[in-house]
């Protein structure tokens, strides 16, 4: 019996108000809170809130039986907090039908897992934090930002104890190989992998709406007769794709809401079901593993990273903000920390993109040197502020140092508070009566 596994990524970046070099030393608040607070109020209208009354909708119709995963980053979370409150009750309605299953990600939706370890492992950790806070739930699976995938990604994701993983499903890894399968790092044979079907969650994602495609229009019936056709042994469809799909990227008068809710009904008919990742990686074994050596993503033709960090522009960028990760570390000032996670948002290196000459596509920006000089003002004001507390001329064997020690008396405190623990509740025991004779 085929099953579906839907998959949908929700991010909304912190953007950068126009910063100029004057401002560098003066002014420590970078953010358009303007154009983020519109950005966010209009997909919340157009997509987040129909979408999320439409899929608890179709769990209802369905008699439980449809189902659907998200990955929702930690920037986007706190916009949601901070405008749009009846998205997360949304959410939140969808989480107690147990039909929902949430993932963890980067918080910042960041490329820490290309270059620093530490901060992909603190990052990780912040986010599963805020998904339990909000939601009260514990992922059990991981999906990194824009699904980048590789070896050592896989071996770092195995080491935090997640069961399996989710990513791009790209020709030039997987070859003749069908991403209709349940698939092993090849690091680490635990770690079970799902791979994203590309044709079947582009023909939602990209091309529903294209009048000049050949199938258009798509109907419910026909996608659902196409999945049903593909061979017998594969049995897993991964349409991983962004939630904006629903009423953002594809407005409501495409038909885009009724299509979806169309698809339980067609679904049934073929004897196709719908699964949470977790239940595919409980149900189904990996046929085989594959070797990533290189990170691969789910953006462009590629399906590689340098979209964010193929130019010098963005690398440039990238080891600047990178280069100062130790001194980040050892600050606790609230500001410098918030901060610190909302620069490291992979948008920003995003509109750094030179590959598209002339899109201007999701930037705020005229142009990629625009977006450059912009960031760079910032994170030289925000440099400013972590040399202030921690000048340069400190190395990094002294920084190193600095660390180990913090790190030694926290995991100390730590096994501190646990003796207490011990001690507290062996006190509180009920002592036992003595029967007398």
């Amino acid at each position: 019996m085929k099953t579906i596994c839907f998959y949908f990524q929700i991010h909304q970046p912190f953007r950068l108000k126009r910063y100029r070099f004057f401002d560098i030393g003066n002014d420590h608040y970078y953010y358009d809170d303007f154009q983020n607070e519109a950005i966010i109020r209009q997909i919340a209208d157009r997509c987040y809130i129909p979408a999320n009354r439409l899929l608890l909708e179709m769990i209802k119709s369905s008699g439980g039986k449809f189902k659907a995963a998200f990955s929702i980053s930690g920037t986007a979370l706190e916009q949601m907090e901070y405008y749009t409150p009846e998205v997360l009750d949304g959410l939140k309605e969808l989480a107690a039908t147990g039909n929902v299953e949430f993932l963890t990600e980067t918080y910042a939706h960041s490329l820490a897992s290309l270059g620093n370890e530490d901060e992909f492992k603190i990052q990780v950790q912040k986010h599963q934090e805020k998904i339990y806070s909000l939601l009260g739930v514990k992922p059990k699976v991981f999906r990194n930002t824009e699904l980048i995938y590789s070896d050592d990604i896989s071996e770092l994701v195995s080491e935090m104890g997640f069961e399996g993983m989710l990513t791009e499903g790209a020709k030039h890894v997987l070859g003749w190989k069908s991403p209709n399968y349940v698939y092993a790092s090849s690091i680490n044979p635990d770690l079970k992998l799902l791979l994203k079907n590309d044709r079947f969650s582009e023909d939602l994602s990209v091309r529903f709406n294209n009048y000049s495609w050949n199938e258009y229009p798509l109907t419910a019936d026909k996608y659902m007769s196409w999945i049903a056709s593909t061979p017998e042994e594969e049995q897993i469809i991964n349409l991983f794709m962004n939630y904006d799909v629903l009423g953002s990227f594809h407005p409501a008068e495409s038909g885009i809401f009724d299509f979806f809710r169309a698809l339980p009904r067609f679904a049934a008919e073929k004897g196709i079901s719908f699964s949470l990742p977790s239940e595919v990686f409980r149900i189904f074994k990996p046929i085989d593993s594959i070797s990533v050596p290189y990170p691969m993503s789910w953006v462009d033709e590629e399906k590689d990273c340098s979209s964010w960090l193929g130019n010098i522009l963005q690398k440039e960028a990238f080891e600047k903000i990178k280069a100062i990760s130790n001194r980040v570390h050892l600050i606790e000032e609230r500001r410098i920390q918030q901060d610190w996670l909302y620069l490291q948002s992979s948008d920003h290196f995003y509109y750094m993109n030179t590959k598209h000459p002339g899109e201007k596509g999701f930037s705020p920006y005229d142009n990629p040197y625009e977006a450059f000089n912009n960031y760079m003002n910032v994170l030289a004001d925000f440099i400013f502020r972590v040399e202030a507390q921690y000048p340069s001329s400190i190395d990094d064997e002294e920084l190193n140092a600095l660390l180990t020690t913090i790190n030694n008396q926290n995991t100390r405190i730590e096994e501190l508070e646990k003796e207490l623990d011990k001690y507290k509740n062996k006190k509180k025991a009920p002592k036992k009566e003595t029967v007398r004779k």
